[in-house]
């Protein structure tokens, strides 16, 4: 299968709530985003809405006998991946650089945020060095 294409923003609203609650039905999810006033839909726009994801393979539905309960295709973290992959290939031609630095100036980052932001950069300098190391031993 191909890779799904990027969700909108409803369908992302729509996402989180199935990554929140595991697999739900059309009621439940809609129930969630009005109590979330995540979006302002009927219930038959949220039915569209998933029937779309669905075709679009961004959830998959599962019959449990008459009720359809569906469920993201994607973890979140795989899905978060993809989306910044493709924004940091369209956005910022592919500098991870670029991206931190936008996005640090765009929302400041909380003290730990900036905590485990150090933590990631000293683990990745760190296989860095090994992969570096392990080079050099082969060369």
């Amino acid at each position: 299968m191909a890779s799904a294409p990027r969700p909108t923003p409803a369908e992302l609203a729509i996402l989180r709530v199935l990554w929140t609650r595991g697999p739900s039905t059309v009621r439940q999810v809609h129930d969630e985003l009005a109590a979330a006033r995540e979006i302002a839909t009927g219930y038959t726009t949220t039915l569209k809405l998933i029937q779309i994801m669905t075709d679009k393979g961004l959830v998959v539905r599962i019959e449990q006998g008459r009720q359809h309960v569906y469920r993201a295709r994607q973890s979140e973290t795989a899905m978060q991946k993809r989306l910044v992959r493709d924004l940091l290939d369209r956005a910022f031609s592919g500098s991870s650089a670029r991206l931190v630095m936008q996005a640090l100036a765009a929302k400041p980052a909380s003290p730990g945020e900036l905590r485990e932001i150090r933590r990631l950069l000293e683990a990745q300098e760190r296989q860095d060095t090994d992969a570096e190391k392990d080079k050099e031993k082969d060369a």
